[in-house]
């Protein structure tokens, strides 16, 4: 019989690759969830979330059968499948591979769609592992950028996931957010503890810095998370309770987005920033764990979130990304997982 299980065991995990399975038209609660709700016009829908290897289905196969059969192979072993703990940022590239930066697992999750599997990318630089994964950005070549707090430097790890030479180490004090600018190569690092934000050339060397610690435009008070979109540098200053955003080009002075307050709209504790294809502002509000959505002209248009387990809702939620189909992930931290919501377009026509 055990013989028997090992053999379609075998078969079972060599047939057909595993599916990424996150697009959900209804939350798990059985229902449809969209934002605003009704009578309203709705402009976001939920489009599910990742939480680990359950995101990898077979065809013809149930979760039940095959943690069976894995237990089996196991030689009776506890399964302990990979999933996520506390995320911390996502970036998604141009073939759907989602990766999530984990900060209690020390690594980084790599929701390989291509694939079919889930990887987890443990190695910084050599064979020192991660410590504090924080921000995560794309490379060339399909590898990815991240930024390690503990480690003080910034980890760039190749399409396979082995590390290549870093950048930073002796020059960051606490990198955390990080963005590269598509269209030059440059490599926008925060760096929380120097309150400014470190720009990196292609070949790793330091071009220049922004900003210094204070509370005037241009100015930070212990930044985090950080996105470039459409020629400016967003910056989430996060103990000025703001985002900026900073032009690329040119001299004009930076803009000034959300406010230090207790009503919706308002900012606290902001830390993840993303922009998607019609310039809507995406800042996740992680003291009262709600994502916000402002447009190109800062002014507020609505919530999704409040604090809880359901869908919809976060627990200290951090990092934001929207991708190339206006699809908006955000990093669940305490949740363990990252969830994801559909922009329906038009927030931006209503304002106008």
């Amino acid at each position: 019989m055990l013989a028997l299980a090992i053999s379609m065991a075998g078969c079972a995990t060599q047939s057909t690759p595993a599916r990424l399975h996150y697009g959900l038209l209804d939350a798990p609660e059985g229902k449809r969830l969209m934002w605003p709700a009704e009578p309203e016009v709705p402009r976001y829908q939920f489009a599910g979330q990742l939480t680990g290897e359950e995101n990898f289905v077979r065809e013809g196969e149930s979760k039940g059968v095959g943690r069976f059969f894995a237990w089996v192979v196991g030689l009776m072993e506890e399964e302990k499948p990979n999933v996520l703990q506390r995320p911390q940022a996502v970036a998604v590239d141009e073939r759907e591979r989602i990766f999530v930066s984990d900060v209690s697992r020390a690594a980084v999750f790599v929701f390989d769609k291509p694939a079919g599997e889930l990887k987890v990318w443990e190695y910084a630089v050599g064979l020192r592992r991660f410590v504090s994964p924080i921000g995560v950005a794309l490379a060339e070549g399909g590898g990815i950028w991240v930024a390690d707090s503990e480690l003080q430097v910034v980890a760039h790890l190749d399409a396979q996931g082995n590390p290549l030479p870093p950048i930073g180490a002796g020059v960051l004090q606490r990198p955390t957010g990080i963005a590269r600018d598509p269209a030059t190569g440059l490599l926008y690092v925060a760096d929380t503890y120097a309150h400014d934000i470190k720009v990196f050339g292609t070949d790793g060397r330091l071009e220049k810095i922004i900003g210094e610690r204070g509370e005037a435009p241009g100015e930070f008070n212990f930044p985090t998370h950080i996105a470039v979109a459409h020629g400016k540098l967003y910056v989430t200053d996060t103990m000025n309770s703001r985002v900026q955003a900073i032009p690329l080009e040119g001299d004009a002075k930076p803009q000034i987005i959300g406010r230090r307050g207790l009503y919706y709209g308002n900012l606290v504790r902001p830390k993840g920033v993303a922009v998607d294809s019609e310039n809507n502002i995406y800042i996740v509000e992680s003291y009262y764990d709600n994502l916000l959505i402002f447009n190109e002209s800062g002014d507020f248009l609505m919530p999704i979130g409040g604090v809880g387990q359901g869908t919809g809702n976060f627990y200290l939620p951090a990092g934001v990304w929207v991708d190339s189909f206006n699809r908006v992930f955000v990093a669940d931290t305490f949740n363990g997982r990252v969830t994801i919501f559909q922009y329906l377009g038009g927030a931006k026509a209503d304002e106008e």
